[in-house]
């Protein structure tokens, strides 16, 4: 098993396939990224025998991040081999949503059990100002898609941006009541190189908490390999909403996340410019050195992510290992 010196158990692994993204999201890269620079990136072999390596200790759930996954053309083929992995259980996507009507149907067939798009407005010019894409309508036809084609589980990620969606709790309210998924908002993180935009836009996700507790929501028990998000249901939506508060008491404490870069980088927290680099063990088929490599690389993680020190790694650093 993998399990750290705090006794918490890590069934869920988060693999970036990518650095590339092709949305400017202003809380993330304002700049973009070279979609063309693809040199390096792990291989269906090596992530074939990562996953193997973390499946027989125990992980699973995988999610697959970026930048943005569905940049690569070979996508469809590494959920398919995530999902054959023995003891994998789910397969997870998280996505700007920008391929998703397209390929919502290959990548169920491929196996596909979850997908995650990011949408930080229902106002469409105010997604255009926060993305550099005018696609909001193409986004959620390809949210609806991924509904109709079956994958199981569809969720929206909205990050919580003081200037661009403080008011908007009721059209995210409206847009679950006759939906079946779930809409989560997520707090803004400080990191090393955002200070002046942290200090302009982040707003705290306990404002939303105590609204939504006000208005009849009710807290959901959390599945051993959820992530971090705190769930609410109510009676009279078919949707629902989730918080994901990284300055809240005690977030760390039933961590159960490990994340590796698409250049084999093996991350302990999402928070840390630190890394270990397993790419040479991922040449051989042979998995108990990369096994023994990661149970010892457990023994040094921190039993807390430390934000309020102001460890935080970089902005572009947060975007390459999946946020």
């Amino acid at each position: 098993m993998l399990i750290d010196a705090y006794q918490r158990r890590f069934t869920y692994l988060r693999l970036s396939v990518t650095e590339s993204c092709n949305f400017r999201c202003t809380y993330c890269l304002p700049d973009g990224t070279d979609c063309d620079s693809r040199a390096g990136e792990l291989t269906l072999p090596e992530i074939r025998r990562l996953v193997t390596s973390f499946a027989r200790l125990g992980t699973r759930k995988v999610r697959i991040t970026g930048g943005e996954p569905s940049l690569r053309k070979d996508l469809t083929e590494i959920i398919a081999t995530c999902k054959a992995v023995p003891g994998i259980e789910k397969v997870a996507l998280t996505t700007n949503g920008y391929r998703l009507q397209r390929d919502a149907a290959a990548w169920q067939a491929a196996g596909l059990d979850a997908v995650n798009v990011s949408v930080d407005s229902l106002d469409a010019a105010t997604f255009h100002l926060v993305t550099g894409q005018d696609k909001l309508a193409d986004i959620l036809a390809g949210v609806a898609t991924a509904k109709a084609v079956g994958i199981k589980q569809v969720k929206i990620n909205t990050v919580l941006l003081k200037q661009h969606n403080a008011l908007a709790l009721p059209d995210f309210l409206s847009f679950v009541k006759q939906q079946d998924l779930s809409l989560r908002f997520i707090e803004l993180m400080r990191t090393n190189d955002n200070l002046s935009f942290y200090q302009r836009q982040h707003l705290s996700g306990a404002s939303i908490q105590q609204q939504l507790e006000t208005q009849g929501w009710q807290l959901l028990p959390k599945g051993i390999s959820d992530g971090p998000a705190l769930e609410y249901a109510h009676p009279h939506y078919q949707g629902r909403i989730g918080l994901i508060m990284p300055y809240s008491k005690d977030f760390c404490a039933d961590c159960n996340r490990l994340r590796v870069s698409s250049k084999g980088q093996l991350y302990l927290c999402l928070f840390t410019d630190s890394y270990q680099d397993l790419r040479s063990l991922l040449q051989s088929e042979h998995s108990a050195p990369l096994e023994r490599f990661l149970q010892q690389a457990l023994t040094g993680k921190a039993e807390s992510h430390q934000l309020q020190q102001q460890h935080s790694g970089s902005t572009r650093h947060l975007a390459q290992i999946g946020g």
